[in-house]
């Protein structure tokens, strides 16, 4: 019993508070974090466990007074019939003009937030984790345009996301 919680926790801080994206994504360059804060709608991910059954997903970001960034993610559980709600932090993991941050909704760990793909306007954009699992398109709106829908998830797959694995919402 003590080995296997062992081995999940040792597995859950190596791969759980990864911040770095896979070798072959960049995050984006000549990031503006001030353009970037506000609301965001998710209109398509690829499914993990703390999203598992939510709709209606939001997250808006603010500026914290250590310079970091507060996050509020927000959901609807349609099982529950209730709204589900995370409040975390994400700091720059190296340049504040890269869109790469770290992220943590409890305690000292962190995952990765890279952004990857994000429009000149500040509108849409796709976001990934430490591996191919993790994957957030998102919109200043509730929908986005099929065409530029389908260009992200294009761009996600051409870097070796699943489609298949991509909830559209």
């Amino acid at each position: 019993m003590i080995r296997s919680f062992v081995t999940f926790l040792s597995s859950f801080i190596l791969t759980g508070c990864n911040v770095i994206p896979p070798s072959d994504i960049k995050p984006v360059n000549n990031f503006d974090l001030s353009r970037y804060l506000g609301q965001w709608y998710e209109v398509a991910r690829i499914d993990n466990r703390f999203e598992k059954g939510l709709t209606k997903v939001t997250a808006n970001y603010s500026l914290r007074d250590d310079g970091g960034v507060k996050v509020i993610n927000r959901g609807w559980s349609q099982n529950k019939h209730r709204w589900k709600e995370s409040i975390g932090k994400a700091y720059f993991v190296d340049l504040s003009n890269k869109g790469a941050l770290k992220v943590s909704f409890f305690g000292p760990f962190y995952g990765g937030y890279n952004i990857i793909k994000l429009d000149k306007n500040y509108q849409y954009s796709l976001v990934v984790g430490p591996d191919k699992d993790y994957l957030w398109i998102l919109s200043r709106t509730p929908t986005m345009p099929s065409n530029l829908l389908n260009e992200y998830i294009n761009f996600a797959t051409s870097y070796g996301f699943d489609s298949n694995r991509i909830i559209i919402f």
